[in-house]
């Protein structure tokens, strides 16, 4: 696994875990990072996911659902769901991230992570995402 893919696979581990279980992020994140040792400059590229995330869970979510409606939300996957969010923010928000590779980057989590036909889910979702990637931004920056 690429070092910066190994760094998201830690973070989609704390927001999934968060997500189900509602354990306090900062644990969970040093907690994985005990079990997952990652450089400086990857532990922080997975915390800014992580807490860069968190913060705009709603938003996220009404965006997947909004830009993505042949999915219903409330029927995607927990490990689908944030796989995402994390895209879905790396694009709009974070802009260090091009919009394929963030894409490509869900892609192999969900080919890691979820179910067989998670890696082509979730390439559709994304793909239906990029097509709105301009409002999606402007929804993000807003909050």
């Amino acid at each position: 696994m690429k070092p910066r893919t190994r760094a998201r696979a830690l973070a989609l581990q704390v927001l999934y875990e968060v997500d189900m279980a509602n354990h306090p992020p900062a644990e969970v994140f040093q907690a994985r990072l005990e079990e997952t040792p990652l450089s400086p400059e990857l532990s922080e590229f997975a915390r800014q996911i992580v807490f860069g995330v968190l913060p705009l869970t709603d938003l996220l979510d009404q965006s997947i659902a909004r830009y993505a409606p042949e999915w219903p939300f409330d029927q995607i996957a927990a490990i689908d769901r944030n796989i995402l969010r994390m895209a879905c923010w790396e694009f709009a928000v974070f802009h260090d991230t091009p919009l394929k590779v963030a894409i490509n980057e869900a892609v192999e989590l969900a080919k890691i992570y979820g179910s067989d036909s998670a890696p082509r889910f979730v390439n559709g979702v994304l793909g239906s995402l990029a097509d709105h990637q301009h409002e999606l931004k402007q929804t993000l920056q807003k909050a």
